[in-house]
Protein backbone atom coordinates (compact mmCIF):
# COMPACT_ATOMS: atom_id res chain seq x y z
CA UNK A 1 0.00 0.00 0.00
CA UNK A 2 1.20 3.59 -0.98
CA UNK A 3 0.56 6.85 -0.02
CA UNK A 4 -3.04 5.81 0.85
CA UNK A 5 -5.20 8.71 1.86
CA UNK A 6 -8.61 8.13 3.45
CA UNK A 7 -11.40 11.59 3.96
CA UNK A 8 -14.42 11.47 5.72
CA UNK A 9 -16.26 14.63 6.13
CA UNK A 10 -14.57 16.42 8.35
CA UNK A 11 -11.93 14.24 9.28
CA UNK A 12 -8.78 13.71 7.29
CA UNK A 13 -8.32 9.65 8.62
CA UNK A 14 -4.94 8.87 6.69
CA UNK A 15 -2.97 11.14 5.05
CA UNK A 16 -0.74 8.96 3.30
CA UNK A 17 0.27 5.75 4.57
CA UNK A 18 2.14 3.28 3.53
CA UNK A 19 2.41 -0.66 4.52
CA UNK A 20 4.16 -3.76 2.74
CA UNK A 21 3.31 -7.12 4.18
CA UNK A 22 5.51 -9.86 3.28
CA UNK A 23 4.99 -13.62 2.91
CA UNK A 24 5.12 -15.51 5.91
CA UNK A 25 5.86 -12.77 8.29
CA UNK A 26 3.27 -11.98 11.15
CA UNK A 27 3.44 -7.57 10.39
CA UNK A 28 2.48 -5.80 13.09
CA UNK A 29 0.80 -2.55 12.90
CA UNK A 30 0.55 -0.26 15.98
CA UNK A 31 -0.92 3.20 16.79
CA UNK A 32 -2.92 5.07 19.56
CA UNK A 33 -6.39 4.99 19.19
CA UNK A 34 -7.95 7.34 16.04
CA UNK A 35 -4.40 6.60 14.50
CA UNK A 36 -6.06 5.53 11.59
CA UNK A 37 -5.11 1.67 12.01
CA UNK A 38 -8.88 0.17 11.10
CA UNK A 39 -9.50 2.99 8.58
CA UNK A 40 -6.40 1.41 6.62
CA UNK A 41 -7.47 -2.76 7.09
CA UNK A 42 -10.69 -1.42 6.01
CA UNK A 43 -9.46 0.20 2.44
CA UNK A 44 -7.26 -3.52 2.33
CA UNK A 45 -10.57 -4.95 2.95
CA UNK A 46 -12.34 -3.58 0.38
CA UNK A 47 -15.08 -1.70 2.70
CA UNK A 48 -13.61 1.79 2.09
CA UNK A 49 -11.81 2.58 -1.20
CA UNK A 50 -9.41 5.09 -1.32
CA UNK A 51 -9.35 8.88 -2.46
CA UNK A 52 -5.26 8.92 -3.09
CA UNK A 53 -2.33 5.89 -3.17
CA UNK A 54 -1.96 2.33 -4.52
CA UNK A 55 -2.42 -0.98 -3.45
CA UNK A 56 -0.24 -3.84 -5.25
CA UNK A 57 -0.44 -7.69 -4.83
CA UNK A 58 1.99 -10.12 -5.72
CA UNK A 59 3.43 -6.86 -7.90
CA UNK A 60 0.53 -5.89 -9.74
CA UNK A 61 -1.62 -2.94 -8.73
CA UNK A 62 -5.09 -4.15 -7.72
CA UNK A 63 -8.78 -1.91 -7.24
CA UNK A 64 -10.29 -3.51 -4.05
CA UNK A 65 -14.16 -2.03 -5.10
CA UNK A 66 -15.73 -4.69 -2.78
CA UNK A 67 -14.93 -6.91 0.55
CA UNK A 68 -15.42 -10.04 -2.23
CA UNK A 69 -12.76 -8.33 -4.51
CA UNK A 70 -10.51 -8.97 -0.94
CA UNK A 71 -11.38 -12.10 -0.53
CA UNK A 72 -11.16 -13.52 -3.97
CA UNK A 73 -7.56 -12.01 -4.12
CA UNK A 74 -6.77 -14.28 -0.46
CA UNK A 75 -7.25 -11.33 1.57
CA UNK A 76 -9.07 -11.78 5.25
CA UNK A 77 -10.11 -9.46 8.12
CA UNK A 78 -11.02 -10.32 11.41
CA UNK A 79 -12.80 -7.26 12.70
CA UNK A 80 -12.24 -6.15 16.69
CA UNK A 81 -16.11 -5.85 16.38
CA UNK A 82 -17.05 -9.22 15.21
CA UNK A 83 -19.54 -9.59 12.36
CA UNK A 84 -21.26 -12.61 13.15
CA UNK A 85 -24.63 -13.46 12.44
CA UNK A 86 -26.11 -14.19 16.41
CA UNK A 87 -29.29 -16.31 15.02
CA UNK A 88 -27.30 -19.09 12.66
CA UNK A 89 -25.09 -21.93 13.63
CA UNK A 90 -21.30 -21.84 13.81
CA UNK A 91 -20.99 -23.73 10.49
CA UNK A 92 -23.19 -21.57 8.79
CA UNK A 93 -21.29 -18.06 10.28
CA UNK A 94 -18.40 -19.91 9.00
CA UNK A 95 -19.07 -20.92 5.41
CA UNK A 96 -21.90 -17.55 4.86
CA UNK A 97 -22.05 -16.87 1.44
CA UNK A 98 -19.81 -19.97 0.43
CA UNK A 99 -22.32 -22.93 1.38
CA UNK A 100 -21.16 -26.23 0.10
CA UNK A 101 -24.59 -27.61 -2.33
CA UNK A 102 -25.02 -30.45 -4.53
CA UNK A 103 -27.44 -29.81 -7.47
CA UNK A 104 -28.86 -26.98 -5.71
CA UNK A 105 -28.85 -28.65 -2.15
CA UNK A 106 -27.14 -27.14 0.65
CA UNK A 107 -25.17 -29.52 2.58
CA UNK A 108 -25.16 -29.36 6.11
CA UNK A 109 -23.68 -32.31 7.02
CA UNK A 110 -20.71 -31.72 5.20
CA UNK A 111 -20.34 -27.82 6.28
CA UNK A 112 -20.75 -29.36 10.38
CA UNK A 113 -17.43 -31.51 9.59
CA UNK A 114 -15.30 -28.69 7.80
CA UNK A 115 -16.68 -26.35 10.67
CA UNK A 116 -15.46 -29.18 13.26
CA UNK A 117 -12.27 -29.60 12.00
CA UNK A 118 -11.01 -26.17 11.56
CA UNK A 119 -11.98 -25.34 15.21
CA UNK A 120 -9.99 -28.33 16.42
CA UNK A 121 -7.33 -26.78 14.30
CA UNK A 122 -7.60 -23.56 16.44
CA UNK A 123 -7.53 -25.85 19.24
CA UNK A 124 -11.42 -25.26 20.30
CA UNK A 125 -13.04 -29.11 19.44
CA UNK A 126 -15.48 -28.33 22.26
CA UNK A 127 -17.51 -25.54 19.86
CA UNK A 128 -20.13 -27.51 18.22
CA UNK A 129 -20.48 -26.85 14.68
CA UNK A 130 -24.34 -26.85 15.49
CA UNK A 131 -24.56 -24.45 18.46
CA UNK A 132 -26.06 -20.96 17.69
CA UNK A 133 -23.53 -18.63 17.83
CA UNK A 134 -25.47 -16.08 19.70
CA UNK A 135 -25.31 -18.70 22.67
CA UNK A 136 -21.46 -18.40 22.90
CA UNK A 137 -18.84 -16.85 24.35
CA UNK A 138 -17.12 -13.67 23.63
CA UNK A 139 -13.98 -16.21 23.10
CA UNK A 140 -16.06 -18.56 21.64
CA UNK A 141 -17.38 -16.21 18.92
CA UNK A 142 -13.56 -14.73 18.12
CA UNK A 143 -12.62 -18.35 17.45
CA UNK A 144 -15.87 -18.78 15.34
CA UNK A 145 -14.58 -15.60 13.48
CA UNK A 146 -10.97 -17.07 13.16
CA UNK A 147 -12.33 -20.17 11.36
CA UNK A 148 -13.91 -18.45 8.81
CA UNK A 149 -10.48 -16.74 7.91
CA UNK A 150 -9.20 -20.06 7.73
CA UNK A 151 -11.95 -21.67 5.56
CA UNK A 152 -11.37 -18.72 2.76
CA UNK A 153 -7.82 -20.31 1.92
CA UNK A 154 -6.58 -16.98 2.63
CA UNK A 155 -2.81 -15.97 1.61
CA UNK A 156 -3.14 -12.70 3.92
CA UNK A 157 -5.44 -12.52 7.07
CA UNK A 158 -5.60 -9.41 9.18
CA UNK A 159 -6.30 -9.58 12.87
CA UNK A 160 -7.80 -6.51 14.89
CA UNK A 161 -7.25 -7.05 18.85
CA UNK A 162 -7.79 -11.22 18.60
CA UNK A 163 -6.67 -11.44 22.02
CA UNK A 164 -8.92 -8.83 23.73
CA UNK A 165 -11.31 -11.14 24.81
CA UNK A 166 -8.76 -14.07 24.86
CA UNK A 167 -7.63 -15.42 28.58
CA UNK A 168 -3.33 -16.48 28.87
CA UNK A 169 -4.16 -20.38 27.47
CA UNK A 170 -6.31 -18.98 24.24
CA UNK A 171 -4.03 -16.23 23.55
CA UNK A 172 -0.92 -19.07 23.23
CA UNK A 173 -3.42 -21.10 21.19
CA UNK A 174 -3.85 -18.05 19.00
CA UNK A 175 -0.03 -17.84 18.69
CA UNK A 176 0.49 -21.44 17.78
CA UNK A 177 -2.55 -20.91 14.99
CA UNK A 178 -0.48 -18.14 13.64
CA UNK A 179 2.70 -19.78 13.37
CA UNK A 180 1.52 -22.47 11.47
CA UNK A 181 0.08 -20.35 9.24
CA UNK A 182 3.25 -18.10 8.22
CA UNK A 183 4.96 -21.97 8.25
CA UNK A 184 2.58 -22.18 5.27
CA UNK A 185 3.62 -18.80 3.55
CA UNK A 186 0.03 -16.85 4.49
CA UNK A 187 1.09 -13.63 5.75
CA UNK A 188 -0.64 -11.86 9.04
CA UNK A 189 -0.98 -8.62 9.58
CA UNK A 190 -1.41 -8.03 13.80
CA UNK A 191 -3.13 -4.98 15.81
CA UNK A 192 -2.52 -5.09 19.55
CA UNK A 193 -1.44 -2.43 22.02
CA UNK A 194 -0.16 -5.13 23.96
CA UNK A 195 3.68 -5.07 23.46
CA UNK A 196 4.81 -8.24 25.10
CA UNK A 197 2.15 -10.04 22.36
CA UNK A 198 3.65 -7.73 19.26
CA UNK A 199 7.95 -8.63 20.87
CA UNK A 200 6.37 -12.53 20.96
CA UNK A 201 4.92 -13.21 17.80
CA UNK A 202 5.51 -10.52 15.44
CA UNK A 203 8.26 -9.92 12.93
CA UNK A 204 8.24 -6.32 11.72
CA UNK A 205 6.45 -3.28 12.94
CA UNK A 206 4.65 -0.27 11.20
CA UNK A 207 3.44 2.71 13.70
CA UNK A 208 1.19 5.33 12.15
CA UNK A 209 0.40 8.52 14.02
CA UNK A 210 -2.71 11.00 12.95
CA UNK A 211 -3.21 9.00 10.15
CA UNK A 212 0.27 8.81 8.73
CA UNK A 213 2.97 6.18 8.78
CA UNK A 214 5.94 7.42 11.13
CA UNK A 215 7.89 4.07 11.22
CA UNK A 216 7.88 1.21 9.11
CA UNK A 217 10.34 -2.47 8.98
CA UNK A 218 11.08 -2.01 12.49
CA UNK A 219 12.30 -5.42 13.97
CA UNK A 220 9.23 -6.49 16.58
CA UNK A 221 11.55 -7.94 18.84
CA UNK A 222 14.80 -5.76 18.94
CA UNK A 223 13.04 -2.46 18.89
CA UNK A 224 13.17 -1.41 22.46
CA UNK A 225 9.38 -0.27 24.42
CA UNK A 226 10.34 3.18 24.88
CA UNK A 227 11.39 4.03 20.85
CA UNK A 228 8.17 2.57 20.01
CA UNK A 229 5.76 4.46 22.69
CA UNK A 230 7.84 7.60 21.53
CA UNK A 231 6.70 7.32 17.68
CA UNK A 232 2.65 6.38 18.67
CA UNK A 233 2.64 9.53 21.28
CA UNK A 234 4.49 12.36 19.20
CA UNK A 235 2.03 15.07 19.13
CA UNK A 236 0.93 17.77 16.22
CA UNK A 237 -1.62 19.20 17.79
CA UNK A 238 -1.45 21.43 20.83
CA UNK A 239 -3.69 20.95 24.00
CA UNK A 240 -4.94 24.25 25.73
CA UNK A 241 -6.71 23.25 29.04
CA UNK A 242 -7.74 25.34 31.58
CA UNK A 243 -6.18 26.05 35.03
CA UNK A 244 -7.05 23.22 37.56
CA UNK A 245 -8.31 25.53 40.77
CA UNK A 246 -8.11 22.55 43.25
CA UNK A 247 -10.18 20.51 45.12
CA UNK A 248 -11.68 20.82 48.19
CA UNK A 249 -10.17 17.32 50.05
CA UNK A 250 -12.25 17.71 52.69
CA UNK A 251 -15.44 17.64 51.09
CA UNK A 252 -17.51 14.14 51.23
CA UNK A 253 -17.51 12.37 47.84
CA UNK A 254 -20.70 13.05 45.42
CA UNK A 255 -20.29 9.80 43.47
CA UNK A 256 -18.95 6.59 45.37
CA UNK A 257 -18.43 3.61 43.24
CA UNK A 258 -17.50 0.53 45.15
CA UNK A 259 -16.37 -2.93 44.39
CA UNK A 260 -18.64 -2.33 40.63
CA UNK A 261 -18.58 -4.88 38.41
CA UNK A 262 -20.28 -6.33 35.00
CA UNK A 263 -19.40 -10.09 34.40
CA UNK A 264 -17.03 -10.15 31.06
CA UNK A 265 -16.22 -6.90 31.21
CA UNK A 266 -15.02 -5.18 34.43
CA UNK A 267 -14.75 -6.03 38.48
CA UNK A 268 -13.85 -4.27 41.63
CA UNK A 269 -14.26 -1.48 40.66
CA UNK A 270 -13.59 1.40 43.60
CA UNK A 271 -14.50 5.07 42.51
CA UNK A 272 -14.58 8.33 44.44
CA UNK A 273 -15.61 11.96 42.82
CA UNK A 274 -15.92 15.07 45.17
CA UNK A 275 -17.79 18.18 43.92
CA UNK A 276 -15.38 20.17 41.70
CA UNK A 277 -13.27 17.36 40.71
CA UNK A 278 -12.47 15.71 37.10
CA UNK A 279 -11.57 11.99 37.42
CA UNK A 280 -9.85 10.58 34.00
CA UNK A 281 -10.45 7.05 33.04
CA UNK A 282 -7.37 6.54 30.78
CA UNK A 283 -7.22 2.90 29.11
CA UNK A 284 -7.24 1.02 25.75
CA UNK A 285 -10.59 0.34 23.57
CA UNK A 286 -12.03 -3.26 25.48
CA UNK A 287 -10.46 -1.94 28.44
CA UNK A 288 -13.80 -1.77 30.12
CA UNK A 289 -13.60 2.34 30.60
CA UNK A 290 -17.05 2.66 28.47
CA UNK A 291 -18.62 0.01 30.05
CA UNK A 292 -17.86 1.32 33.70
CA UNK A 293 -19.70 4.66 32.77
CA UNK A 294 -22.71 2.71 31.73
CA UNK A 295 -23.22 0.95 34.22
CA UNK A 296 -22.80 3.87 36.55
CA UNK A 297 -24.97 5.67 34.13
CA UNK A 298 -27.86 2.37 34.48
CA UNK A 299 -27.70 1.81 30.93
CA UNK A 300 -25.94 -1.85 32.18
CA UNK A 301 -26.95 -3.72 35.47
CA UNK A 302 -24.19 -4.19 37.07
CA UNK A 303 -23.45 -7.92 38.72
CA UNK A 304 -21.46 -6.56 41.74
CA UNK A 305 -21.15 -3.75 43.76
CA UNK A 306 -22.95 -0.33 44.25
CA UNK A 307 -23.13 3.66 43.29
CA UNK A 308 -24.30 6.15 45.33
CA UNK A 309 -24.87 9.42 44.98
CA UNK A 310 -24.64 12.01 47.72
CA UNK A 311 -24.77 9.32 50.11
CA UNK A 312 -28.31 7.62 48.57
CA UNK A 313 -27.56 4.46 46.84
CA UNK A 314 -28.94 3.47 42.80
CA UNK A 315 -30.79 0.92 41.69
CA UNK A 316 -29.04 -1.30 39.23
CA UNK A 317 -29.49 -0.84 35.59
CA UNK A 318 -32.15 2.04 36.03
CA UNK A 319 -31.03 4.91 33.83
CA UNK A 320 -34.42 6.98 34.78
CA UNK A 321 -33.12 6.39 38.60
CA UNK A 322 -29.69 8.03 37.69
CA UNK A 323 -30.98 10.74 35.73
CA UNK A 324 -33.39 11.72 38.38
CA UNK A 325 -30.55 11.60 40.84
CA UNK A 326 -28.50 14.24 38.87
CA UNK A 327 -26.29 12.01 36.89
CA UNK A 328 -25.87 12.71 33.10
CA UNK A 329 -23.80 10.87 29.75
CA UNK A 330 -22.60 12.08 27.02
CA UNK A 331 -21.53 8.73 25.30
CA UNK A 332 -18.73 8.02 22.69
CA UNK A 333 -20.79 7.62 19.77
CA UNK A 334 -23.15 10.94 20.02
CA UNK A 335 -24.79 10.17 16.55
CA UNK A 336 -26.12 6.69 17.61
CA UNK A 337 -26.39 6.83 21.20
CA UNK A 338 -27.06 10.86 22.24
CA UNK A 339 -28.63 12.79 19.78
CA UNK A 340 -31.84 12.58 17.44
CA UNK A 341 -29.64 13.89 14.55
CA UNK A 342 -33.38 14.84 12.32
CA UNK A 343 -34.58 16.65 15.14
CA UNK A 344 -33.64 20.23 16.48
CA UNK A 345 -31.22 21.24 18.79
CA UNK A 346 -33.92 22.39 21.27
CA UNK A 347 -35.32 19.24 21.41
CA UNK A 348 -31.80 17.67 21.53
CA UNK A 349 -31.35 19.83 24.42
CA UNK A 350 -34.78 19.40 26.21
CA UNK A 351 -35.35 16.17 26.32
CA UNK A 352 -34.24 15.11 28.94
CA UNK A 353 -36.49 18.02 30.57
CA UNK A 354 -39.30 17.50 28.88
CA UNK A 355 -41.79 17.57 32.58
CA UNK A 356 -40.41 21.18 32.80
CA UNK A 357 -42.31 22.01 29.56
CA UNK A 358 -45.62 20.38 29.84
CA UNK A 359 -48.95 22.13 30.09
CA UNK A 360 -52.10 20.56 31.20
CA UNK A 361 -50.22 17.37 29.34
CA UNK A 362 -49.08 18.68 26.69
CA UNK A 363 -45.72 20.26 25.66
CA UNK A 364 -44.87 23.92 25.36
CA UNK A 365 -42.97 24.19 22.49
CA UNK A 366 -42.08 28.29 23.69
CA UNK A 367 -40.93 27.41 26.27
CA UNK A 368 -38.45 24.54 25.42
CA UNK A 369 -37.19 27.14 22.38
CA UNK A 370 -36.73 29.09 25.15
CA UNK A 371 -34.71 27.69 27.55
CA UNK A 372 -32.94 25.83 24.95
CA UNK A 373 -31.82 29.16 23.16
CA UNK A 374 -30.47 30.24 26.19
CA UNK A 375 -27.91 27.26 26.67
CA UNK A 376 -26.69 27.61 22.88
CA UNK A 377 -25.87 31.33 24.01
CA UNK A 378 -24.33 30.33 27.04
CA UNK A 379 -22.43 27.87 25.11
CA UNK A 380 -21.66 29.41 22.12
CA UNK A 381 -23.97 27.02 20.13
CA UNK A 382 -23.18 27.76 15.95
CA UNK A 383 -25.18 28.84 14.30
CA UNK A 384 -27.06 29.62 16.98
CA UNK A 385 -30.79 29.35 15.94
CA UNK A 386 -32.10 26.17 18.37
CA UNK A 387 -34.77 25.46 15.60
CA UNK A 388 -31.99 23.95 13.26
CA UNK A 389 -31.70 20.28 12.41
CA UNK A 390 -28.66 19.05 14.55
CA UNK A 391 -27.54 16.56 11.59
CA UNK A 392 -26.16 19.85 10.37
CA UNK A 393 -24.39 21.01 12.96
CA UNK A 394 -20.31 20.17 12.95
CA UNK A 395 -18.68 17.42 15.54
CA UNK A 396 -18.03 20.10 18.22
CA UNK A 397 -21.30 22.08 17.85
CA UNK A 398 -23.21 18.80 18.43
CA UNK A 399 -21.17 18.03 21.46
CA UNK A 400 -21.88 21.21 22.57
CA UNK A 401 -25.98 20.74 22.56
CA UNK A 402 -25.06 16.97 24.55
CA UNK A 403 -23.58 18.64 27.21
CA UNK A 404 -26.58 21.88 27.14
CA UNK A 405 -28.65 19.08 27.40
CA UNK A 406 -26.96 18.11 30.96
CA UNK A 407 -26.57 21.72 32.00
CA UNK A 408 -30.11 22.45 31.62
CA UNK A 409 -31.20 19.32 34.15
CA UNK A 410 -28.69 20.86 36.27
CA UNK A 411 -26.81 17.56 37.03
CA UNK A 412 -24.52 16.62 40.00
CA UNK A 413 -22.59 14.25 38.45
CA UNK A 414 -21.56 14.21 34.39
CA UNK A 415 -20.27 11.27 32.80
CA UNK A 416 -18.10 11.99 29.78
CA UNK A 417 -16.75 9.46 27.10
CA UNK A 418 -14.63 10.89 24.60
CA UNK A 419 -15.78 14.27 25.04
CA UNK A 420 -13.65 15.98 22.13
CA UNK A 421 -13.84 12.44 19.28
CA UNK A 422 -14.77 13.86 15.61
CA UNK A 423 -14.34 17.39 17.09
CA UNK A 424 -12.04 20.56 15.58
CA UNK A 425 -8.96 21.61 17.30
CA UNK A 426 -10.60 25.06 17.71
CA UNK A 427 -13.52 23.57 19.38
CA UNK A 428 -11.42 21.15 21.48
CA UNK A 429 -10.69 24.22 23.60
CA UNK A 430 -13.97 25.62 24.33
CA UNK A 431 -15.18 22.16 25.08
CA UNK A 432 -12.64 21.51 27.55
CA UNK A 433 -13.52 25.15 29.34
CA UNK A 434 -16.96 24.30 29.91
CA UNK A 435 -15.84 20.92 31.34
CA UNK A 436 -13.46 22.79 33.54
CA UNK A 437 -16.39 25.37 34.27
CA UNK A 438 -18.94 22.59 35.04
CA UNK A 439 -16.29 21.53 38.00
CA UNK A 440 -15.97 24.37 39.07
CA UNK A 441 -19.62 24.92 39.62
CA UNK A 442 -19.11 21.85 41.51
CA UNK A 443 -20.41 19.33 39.30
CA UNK A 444 -18.71 16.33 39.85
CA UNK A 445 -17.11 15.10 36.21
CA UNK A 446 -15.81 12.07 34.72
CA UNK A 447 -14.40 11.92 31.62
CA UNK A 448 -12.66 8.77 29.08
CA UNK A 449 -10.60 9.72 26.63
CA UNK A 450 -8.41 7.47 24.33
CA UNK A 451 -6.09 10.65 23.90
CA UNK A 452 -3.44 10.47 27.28
CA UNK A 453 -2.85 14.08 27.07
CA UNK A 454 -6.30 14.68 27.38
CA UNK A 455 -6.87 12.81 30.03
CA UNK A 456 -3.78 14.76 31.74
CA UNK A 457 -4.10 17.73 31.09
CA UNK A 458 -8.61 17.64 31.98
CA UNK A 459 -7.98 15.62 35.14
CA UNK A 460 -7.27 16.48 38.62
CA UNK A 461 -6.90 12.52 39.34
CA UNK A 462 -6.40 9.91 37.04
CA UNK A 463 -7.51 6.20 37.36
CA UNK A 464 -5.91 3.66 34.86
CA UNK A 465 -8.11 0.90 33.65
CA UNK A 466 -6.48 -2.00 32.13
CA UNK A 467 -8.43 -5.33 30.99
CA UNK A 468 -11.43 -4.25 33.25
CA UNK A 469 -9.77 -3.48 36.54
CA UNK A 470 -8.10 -0.38 37.92
CA UNK A 471 -4.33 -0.74 37.80
CA UNK A 472 -3.38 2.35 38.94
CA UNK A 473 -4.41 5.77 40.61
CA UNK A 474 -2.60 9.25 41.25
CA UNK A 475 -2.84 12.59 40.68
CA UNK A 476 -3.07 13.92 37.12
CA UNK A 477 0.40 15.66 37.69
CA UNK A 478 1.98 13.12 39.02
CA UNK A 479 1.68 11.18 35.33
CA UNK A 480 3.01 11.45 31.82
CA UNK A 481 2.16 9.70 28.58
CA UNK A 482 4.55 7.49 28.45
CA UNK A 483 3.92 5.77 32.50
CA UNK A 484 0.58 5.98 31.74
CA UNK A 485 0.91 3.80 28.15
CA UNK A 486 3.67 1.35 30.01
CA UNK A 487 0.23 0.56 32.69
CA UNK A 488 -2.24 0.32 29.61
CA UNK A 489 0.06 -2.05 27.50
CA UNK A 490 1.31 -4.33 30.93
CA UNK A 491 -2.19 -6.11 30.16
CA UNK A 492 -2.01 -7.52 33.76
CA UNK A 493 -4.45 -6.03 36.36
CA UNK A 494 -2.56 -5.07 39.66
CA UNK A 495 -6.05 -4.29 41.17
CA UNK A 496 -5.39 -1.23 43.72
CA UNK A 497 -2.04 -0.23 42.69
CA UNK A 498 -1.14 3.29 43.98
CA UNK A 499 1.09 5.81 41.97
CA UNK A 500 3.58 8.30 43.71
CA UNK A 501 5.07 11.35 42.12
CA UNK A 502 8.20 9.13 42.71
CA UNK A 503 6.87 6.27 40.76
CA UNK A 504 6.70 8.10 37.19
CA UNK A 505 10.65 8.47 36.20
Amino acid sequence: MRGIVKTFPGVRALGGVDLDVRAGEVHCLLGQNGAGKSTLIKVLAGAHQPDEGTIAWSGEQVALADPQAALRLGIATIYQELDLVDGLTVADNIFLGRETSRFGITRPAAANRAAGELLTRLGHPEIRPTAEVGALSAAQKQMVSMARALSQDAKLIVMDEPSAVLDNEEVQRLFGVIRDLTAHDVAVVYISHRLEEIREVGDRITVLKDGRTVATGLPARETPTREVITLMTGRTLEYVFPERRGVDGGAAPLLEVEGLGLRGHFEGVHLTVRPGEVVGLAGLVGSGRSEILETIYGARRSTSGTVRLAGGRLRPGDVGAAVAAGIGLAPEERKSQALLLDDSVYRNITVSSLDRFARGGLLSGRAERAAAREQVQALDVRPTDETRIVRTLSGGNQQKVVLARWLLRDCRVLLLDEPTRGVDVGARSEIYALIRGLADRGVAVVVVSSEIPEVLGLADRVLVIADGAVVAEAPADSLDEHRVLDLVMEGTPHTGTALHEGDVA
